[in-house]
């Protein structure tokens, strides 16, 4: 079509305020743009926990999650419905329509669709903080007028859709459909130091079947390949904040060659990825492996309830106590024990102590009801409770792997008893002496059969200096359940240490150091 193919560079701004952009051509072909920082806000962690207070059924009841793209009520699981932007640290600068209106958005790889504040959100006071997109002023503008919702973790936003012009760097991507919020209830947004979101996710979990902006991007001609990457500079000493390249890799942006692994299913960037370590070690969850999304919307590394706690258990985290978790070791710790040393299919253990029911390949949880079933030969009708039936499911997990190791009864049971006082409350935070650092084992991940190590330094966050830092562990606690999970989301704390390439042309997904 006569359009000129070329690699550019978006910046990841990670400032409270945007600053001068300063545009250099290189000889490599690529168009950086100057890049800032924002530290992990105090504020913004503290309107985070008010908020979740309200969303915290949404998290903690992940089974009832659904899929609001194309995939309607499908197995799968909304991972959108998750997100919790409170923390996120990367932005970077976009325009809509003629001449262009700048809006300040982050790049996630975890959702799809594009979506910035309306001059028509009358009732929100999120709105009036932050820029608003004036179809009236916009030569470009197409009326559309669909309605349109997005519900996450954190917070939720309404409003409809329109068509416009959208310039990424250098590049302008005509008649692109988005969302004008016109409503943004809740604190996430209001003390968020971003506009909007610009979603890089398969269109399969776009809300309304709208195409996504990278698939213009390649459908119109405006990338060499089809190809994103993101860089992800986590050093706290320096002012550039990172890059995000469409079009190709820039090969100063990571030391070794790339691990590649295949999407296995699209709508997030999913991947299959092998066993989680501890200090070199086997957790024993993953080792039949698990299912695993690169997210660079998400700003922690998120996984199953059971290896989070044992890593919190390790690197000294202080979680909440799980009393549901406790009151099963008592009770039923024992029985347990004996189980698995009379090889019983550790699936079918929590269902033969009437805590879960059983679908024919592991334990799943029922009603809450209790009552007695007299057709059922007087066994209970379903679990407990669903918090039961996790934590019995946890307890046979971390029993078998210690049996592995050759353990005794009474150590298995007491160190069972003291991970469940490190279990995390979902996708929230758990706390760790800064002191301590040095003293705290990697973490590794298994990807394409390559170990993937993260150091203390790399999976703690630090808010805050001097006397009143706070440490904080980047992992936390989300339980997917088959057929779609376990399920990880490696957030920045992954994606800083490790060089992110989502080829879209192979449908793969690869990871090296970075630089």
């Amino acid at each position: 079509m006569g359009t000129k193919c070329k690699i550019f560079v978006v910046p990841l701004f990670l400032s409270f305020f945007l600053f001068p952009l300063v545009f250099s051509a290189s000889s490599d072909g690529l168009i950086r743009i100057g890049l800032k920082k924002r530290a992990l806000d105090q504020n913004n962690r503290i309107a985070s926990r008010l908020e979740s207070e309200e969303a915290e059924s949404l998290r903690a009841s992940s089974r009832n999650y659904r899929l609001r793209g194309n995939l309607g009520d499908s197995e799968a699981t909304d991972l959108v419905a998750l997100k919790n932007y409170m923390d996120s640290q990367y932005f970077g600068e976009i325009a809509i329509g003629t001449p262009p209106q700048k809006f300040t958005v982050i790049f996630d790889t975890g959702s799809s669709n594009l979506w910035v504040p309306s001059t028509k959100c009358y009732f929100s006071v999120a709105c009036f903080l932050h820029s608003k997109y004036k179809s009236s002023q916009s030569s470009t503008y197409k009326k559309n007028g669909k309605p349109a919702a997005i519900q996450y973790g954190t917070g939720a936003i309404s409003g409809f859709f329109s068509l416009d012009s959208v310039k990424v760097g250098e590049l302008l991507v005509k008649d692109q459909e988005f969302i004008e919020a016109s409503s943004e209830p809740g604190i996430t947004f209001l003390v968020a130091k971003f506009d909007g979101i610009l979603g890089l996710g398969f269109k399969e979990i776009s809300v309304g079947g709208s195409v996504p902006v990278w698939y213009n991007m390649v459908d119109q001609g405006l990338v060499k390949e089809a190809v994103f990457s993101f860089w992800m500079n986590r050093n706290t000493q320096e002012q550039e904040g990172g890059e995000i390249v469409f079009g190709g890799i820039d090969p100063k942006h990571h030391k070794s060659e790339h691990t590649y692994v295949p999407v296995t299913q699209k709508g997030y960037w999913q991947f299959d990825m092998g066993d989680v370590l501890i200090d070199g070690k086997s957790t024993g969850f993953c080792s039949g492996g698990c299912a695993a999304i690169a997210d660079s919307g998400t700003s922690m590394l998120a996984g199953p309830t059971a290896i989070i706690t044992k890593i919190n258990l390790a690197i000294g985290a202080k979680g909440i106590v799980s009393q549901e978790c406790t009151t099963i070791v008592s009770q039923y710790g024992q029985t347990i024990l004996d189980l698995l040393l009379s090889e019983v299919d550790p699936d079918k253990i929590c269902s033969q102590i009437s805590l879960c029911t059983f679908d024919g390949t592991r334990g799943i949880s029922g009603g809450i009801e209790s009552v007695v079933d007299e057709k059922n030969g007087g066994k209970l009708s379903g679990v407990l409770q669903d918090g039961m039936c996790t934590a019995c499911e946890m307890a046979v997990v971390w029993m078998k792997t210690q049996l592995r190791q050759n353990a005794t009864q009474q150590f298995i049971l007491n160190y069972v008893k003291e991970l469940c006082e490190r279990l995390p409350s979902p996708m929230q935070e758990s706390v760790v002496d800064c002191g301590k650092l040095s003293s705290m084992p990697p973490v590794s991940f298994t990807i394409g059969g390559k170990a993937f190590k993260l150091t203390p330094e790399q999976y703690i966050l630090k808010v805050g200096e001097g006397d009143a830092a706070q440490c904080i562990s980047g992992f936390t606690a989300l339980d997917i359940p088959p057929p779609r999970g376990p399920l990880w989301i490696l957030g920045d704390v992954f994606m800083g240490p490790y060089h992110t390439v989502f080829d879209y042309g192979n449908l793969r997904v690869g990871f090296a150091e970075a630089a």
